[in-house]
């Protein structure tokens, strides 16, 4: 599954228990009619995924929803969901990736030597 929006937070990486769990939260605001605020979670190598991402660029993020079981001291059995985070793309370097970029128009040399009477070299 995917999600597709701006991003809103990057919170720091924070680190849990003993084993050294790592997890880093992000939120992504969907664009559109009613725009949502989407928590994703990253975790353990993940977390570096964020690195190189700000808040305000637009992403598209590979996601997996997960889904946990809880019983209480009391008996109760209580649910938790989560939607983790495995791969994130810029938006922009992904529309753009199919094609090569266009160099500038200053790269490239005016054609000096043209000669007017060879502008129509075609056999037909």
């Amino acid at each position: 599954m995917e999600v597709q929006g701006k991003i809103k937070l990057i919170d720091e990486t924070k680190t849990y228990g003993s084993n050294g769990f790592r997890k880093r939260e992000m939120v992504v605001t969907t664009e559109e009619q009613y725009p949502q605020h989407i928590m994703i979670e990253f975790v353990q190598d993940k977390t570096e995924l964020l690195n190189n991402f700000q808040v305000g660029q637009d992403v598209k993020v590979s996601i997996n929803l997960r889904g946990r079981e809880w019983v209480n001291p009391q008996g109760e059995t209580k649910y938790f969901n989560s939607i983790q985070g495995w791969r994130i793309e810029n938006i922009d370097q992904a529309v753009s990736g199919d094609m090569p970029p266009l160099p500038p128009e200053d790269a490239f040399e005016p054609a000096n030597d043209l000669n007017e009477e060879d502008h129509d070299d075609l056999p037909f």
